[in-house]
């Protein structure tokens, strides 16, 4: 299309400048289908399959084979039947997250402004179709390929295609070459790419699979980022294969030196290692996730990558706007002081791209301010047009357009204070001090200036203009910011404000809600050049403002920080903030920010407010606990399991279970229990504690001296009451009580873990932390009844009377017991207490 004219594109498309209609769009709907890169979806068989493609599952049916060989049928179908079982619980858990997570990502789809019938809509991107009228201005994703119609100073970031580091200036009236490489065609844009500056009008030409990068992403699948926790967790599962390996591999030796038969040695190892591994913690990680992240949506906050959301509650540094986000982002004028009031009112209403209704929330106050003042700004636009511009520059900071005056021209300019002195002539004395006072009260402050020109400028910064005037805006902070602020303080959470306000402004506003204190530093943003990254992080210790910042200013914040080990959530709305966006631990964007924004970032809080980042990392703390409890409870129990068969055979005593037995305990306690820690409920206040790394979930020194604790004690106990019943009851009986109290003894770890609180300090209050955990022990606890008393011979198990069964109760309560008593005295000895 870059080689056809305006007119002969509209033409071969069968469209026109006012846009299809409702009924030719969906008649191309149905003809060009969505516009969307599809992804290979994986089918259900293959994520059936691949629960089996675990190299330790893969052992087991290796296992079992080799025990039909040698004609042991029943071990083989229990081996088998466990399998199968475990896959199809992974296999569902696994379904259910992965729709979950596609109705999350559906709700973050991108929007697009388009003309239907006349009327300017805003729709779905995917549902843009050929002949389609679009309208893009800074900021925008390109949602499809275009031929432009119009354009207006635009510029446009085309690194994603083209591999250009600057944006390229684009205009609409060029017709080009038909051999014209993409990198030259300047009359077109393409889907993905970025508007950096300026607006436009375009018609749709492909979409889809058809546009330039859906030809290059076609065997592309998106891939969700590995968060912190994720990789920790891989490191902790290969180093935990690996010392089990080894320890049983030591174990089989050792058995086979005291003359133990080798072939259900082997077959006792092999269900030992696979009962070990927590093979289920990635699908009990994924459902905490999914609720957890269904809990965010519900605040206002959508996640886009479901992993992003493990770092939520391990944030400890909030980078943040103001405007938008601390701020109403509602801006009126509360003071001005003009040098030259009709020049004042021009560049009011002629350097503005508002049109009353939509547009800069600073503009739209200018232009209100003018019909208060009773000044005609629609009749002035008519009057003087506009026949050059130079849009917003996020460095420079200023705007300025030109308009035909008879003539002559008059430039207008309107920015920052400082960035309009560098143009001025001299500057009334006046002018400045009126600067500094509407600073100083938390106004933010904007120069106008004006100079009478010959001739359009090729540089704009060389015009010499006179100031004309100063206008103050109030933008007061949102309600509960302040508490916001306070609470993140409490919780170990840096909050700094970097905006592009001048200093005086950023600390009047800074201080209105307590991110800034006299005992803090305030900085420009041109300032920051003069630290190395070292003396930067060491004054962040202490910085809680930074002005006039530029987005590369922000995004040196975010690497410095990060390369220290600090954890970052960064807030953005333009696209000036995608740099810094992308590189922080948690990118948020704000949902009325631009969609390059919104599509760099890894969540968008729908309610631009500082307090709801804050809630987020709230529910994302709870998250990380969450997951803490079932990685203490699964790796407690598979410690024990691992421990009593070591000292078993250590001692010299018969092996305490069967290879079936060991894999039913498995399936009973960590196939049921685990899965109901997503749903445990925070007690307390997760605010009053202090940031924890991911690693320090998993594992800690406390995580370690629990899982200790408690995997030594069952062991211990179990070892001393297998010896006494070997020399009370036969071998069968014994080994039967001995796989029951094995089986029941996990599950008290798994209530008492769900909480740091003593149970008997309040059970009732315990109880409604989580009730699922309690149905799950009924439900394991029955399973373990039909093992015992319907399935014994495929278990190799006995009739259990009472006189036996009793003995199988007797450690499941000492282990309650002796679990209460470690969280007794912790909650005795420690003075600052979390819970309350």
């Amino acid at each position: 299309m870059h080689n056809k004219s305006i007119e002969g594109v509209l033409k071969e498309l069968d469209t026109s400048l006012s846009g299809l209609t409702e009924s030719q769009a969906k008649d191309r709907l149905r003809l060009y289908g969505f516009n969307e890169l599809e992804e290979e979806e994986e089918s259900k068989l293959r994520v059936f399959l691949r629960q089996f493609a675990s190299p330790l599952v893969v052992i087991l049916l290796v296992a079992g084979f080799l025990s039909l060989l040698l004609g042991e049928l029943k071990d083989a179908t229990v081996i088998y039947g466990l399998v199968l079982v475990n896959g199809l619980l992974g296999f569902y858990q696994e379904i259910r997250a992965l729709t979950s997570i596609r109705a999350l990502k559906s709700i973050t789809a991108l929007k697009t402004r388009v003309l239907r019938d006349k009327d300017e809509k805003e729709i779905d991107v995917r549902f843009l179709v050929p002949g389609d009228i679009i309208l893009l201005s800074e900021g925008d994703v390109v949602p499809a390929d275009i031929r432009l119609v119009e354009s207006v100073a635009l510029q446009v970031d085309e690194a994603i295609l083209t591999g250009e580091s600057f944006p390229v200036g684009k205009m609409a009236s060029v017709v080009l070459q038909e051999d014209a490489p993409i990198f030259e065609r300047i009359n077109c844009l393409y889907k993905g790419t970025t508007v950096v500056k300026g607006r436009a009008v375009g018609v749709v030409f492909a979409t889809g699979r058809s546009t330039e990068i859906g030809r290059i992403a076609r065997r592309m699948v998106e891939r969700s980022p590995e968060s912190p926790l994720t990789r920790a967790l891989g490191i902790l599962a290969k180093r935990l294969v690996f010392i089990l390996f080894f320890s049983l591999f030591l174990l089989f030796l050792v058995g086979i030196y005291q003359g133990r038969d080798i072939k259900t040695l082997f077959f006792f190892i092999v269900a030992e290692l696979v009962s070990a591994v927590p093979e289920g913690l990635p699908i009990v990680i994924t459902l905490s996730l999914v609720v957890g992240v269904l809990r965010l949506s519900r605040q206002k906050t959508l996640v886009k990558y479901l992993p992003s959301a493990e770092t939520l509650g391990s944030a400890t540094y909030i980078c943040t706007d103001k405007t938008g986000t601390i701020t109403e982002g509602k801006p009126r004028v509360e003071r001005y002081y003009p040098i030259d009031k009709f020049h004042l009112f021009m560049c009011a209403a002629l350097c503005n791209d508002s049109n009353g209704i939509k547009g800069d929330p600073i503009e739209l106050a200018l232009l209100e301010w003018l019909e208060g003042e009773r000044f005609g700004w629609p009749r002035v636009r008519e009057a003087f047009e506009r026949v050059w511009e130079h849009p917003f520059d996020a460095k420079r900071r200023f705007m300025a357009v030109v308009v035909k005056n008879g003539d002559s021209y008059d430039l207008y300019v309107k920015g920052a204070f400082e960035s309009l002195l560098e143009m001025c002539k001299e500057c009334p004395v006046e002018i400045a001090k009126m600067h500094e006072s509407y600073a100083k009260s938390g106004l933010r402050v904007l120069a106008f200036g004006h100079s009478k020109i010959k001739r359009i400028p090729h540089d704009v910064h060389r015009v010499k203009i006179s100031l004309v005037g100063v206008i103050g805006f109030l933008d007061p902070p949102k309600s509960g910011v302040d508490e916001a602020v306070k609470t993140a303080r409490e919780a170990g959470i840096r909050v700094v404000m970097i905006t592009g306000d001048n200093l005086l402004t950023a600390k009047s506003v800074a201080s209105m809600v307590n991110i800034y204190k006299d005992q803090d530093i305030a900085i420009e943003g041109k300032d920051l050049e003069k630290f190395s990254d070292d003396e930067l992080y060491n004054l962040l210790k202490r910085l809680t403002v930074v002005a006039r910042a530029s987005p590369d200013d922000k995004y040196r914040i975010v690497k410095v920080l990060q390369q220290k080990g600090e954890i970052v959530a960064v807030t953005g709305d333009g696209v000036n903030d995608v740099p810094a966006l992308k590189a922080a631990d948690l990118g948020v964007a704000m949902g009325s920010g631009s969609s390059a924004a919104k599509d760099a970032a890894k969540m968008i809080i729908t309610d631009n407010n500082l307090s709801v980042i804050v809630e987020a990392v709230k529910t994302g703390r709870h998250i990380a606990k969450n997951i803490g409890t079932a990685i203490r409870y699964l790796i407690s129990t598979n410690a024990f399991e691992v421990m009593y068969v070591s000292f078993a055979i250590l001692f010299g005593l018969p092996l305490p279970f069967y290879a079936t037995q060991v894999l039913w305990i498995n399936l009973i306690t960590d196939g049921v229990q685990d899965k109901t820690f997503p749903f445990t409920k925070y007690e307390g206040n997760p605010m009053k504690e202090k940031p924890k790394k991911p690693q320090d979930v998993l594992v800690g020194k406390q995580q370690l001296l629990k899982i200790l604790y408690n995997s030594v004690f069952i062991t211990v106990c179990h070892v001393l009451l297998f010896s006494y019943l070997l020399r009370t009851f036969s071998y069968e009986q014994a080994l039967t009580i001995s796989f029951t109290s094995s089986a029941l003894s996990q599950f008290p770890v798994g209530i008492q873990e769900i909480s740091d609180r003593p149970f008997f300090r309040d059970p009732l209050r315990f109880m409604l932390i989580n009730p699922y955990i309690f149905l799950s022990v009924i439900l394991g606890v029955s399973l373990q009844m039909v093992a015992i008393f319907f399935l014994s011979e495929y278990f190799h198990a006995v009739t259990l009377e009472w006189e036996h069964i009793k003995y199988a109760l007797l450690i499941p309560v000492l282990t309650f017991l002796a679990i209460e008593l470690r969280k007794c005295l912790f909650y005795l000895t420690t003075s600052h207490s979390v819970i309350r």
